[in-house]
């Protein structure tokens, strides 16, 4: 069985943070792709409290060659128009909108299921290794590999 973290949606944004980075740590997310991930667990944890019902899970698995995060909003108010909306750097609604499109451009896939019994993004980050980085990518002396990120985004105009 591949390892699983569950937890419950709270204002302790740094636990949760902190419970994500140690999950995808050792499954083997590193360096700057380990960042940008727990970057957008954030965003889209606060996205449940700011705008969403405030109550839900956080429930990472690894598996497929990386590892993934399922948040679950038991008032389901996300929908594939905000998601849409987002990606193409303009705000669905008012608050809505540009943590939605960093949590795009930060994860290798982004994906939304609604229900009756609310939405559920999931979140996924492949596990790179030096047979995935393109060829001539240098390698700092000393270090296993480079991992490719968004350190720093391009902001969409307003």
């Amino acid at each position: 069985m591949e390892p699983e973290l569950r937890c419950p949606i709270s204002t302790d944004l740094d636990a949760i943070r902190r419970l994500v980075r140690d999950h995808a740590g050792r499954s083997g997310l590193s360096g700057e792709r380990l960042d940008n991930f727990v970057l957008a667990v954030n965003e889209a944890v606060t996205n449940v409290l700011d705008h969403g019902g405030g109550t839900g899970t956080v429930l990472a698995r690894t598996g497929s060659g990386g590892v993934t995060v399922e948040i679950a909003d038991e008032a389901g108010r996300l929908s594939a128009a905000h998601l849409a909306a987002a990606e193409h750097g303009r705000a669905h609604s008012a608050g809505f909108g540009f943590g939605l499109w960093l949590i795009q451009h930060l994860c290798d896939r982004v994906e939304l299921d609604q229900s009756p019994r609310g939405s559920r993004l999931r979140l996924h980050m492949s596990v790179r290794t030096a047979a995935d980085r393109p060829p001539g990518t240098l390698v700092p002396q000393g270090c296993d590999s480079v991992e490719p990120g968004l350190a720093r985004p391009d902001f969409p105009e307003p």
